[in-house]
């Protein structure tokens, strides 16, 4: 008998792992939060933000160079 892999749905994966693949590649997180009383907007947040590993391959685009 060959063994047939189980579904995406039901497979455990680590949050170490997980989190190994998403920084491989690469994130992108974006939010809106607003805060309001009685309709009236008074404070309004965006987030926007990358989250990626930086290796020597890949190098940080902060590091300035010479």
């Amino acid at each position: 008998m060959s063994a047939v892999p189980e579904p995406l749905a039901r497979r455990q994966v680590a949050l170490v792992d997980l989190l190994d693949r998403l920084l491989a590649g690469g994130v992108v997180l974006t939010g809106d939060l607003t805060l309001s009383i009685a309709d009236v907007d008074l404070v309004r947040v965006d987030l926007r933000a990358l989250i990626s590993s930086v290796g020597e391959k890949v190098p940080s685009p902060w590091e300035v160079r010479a």
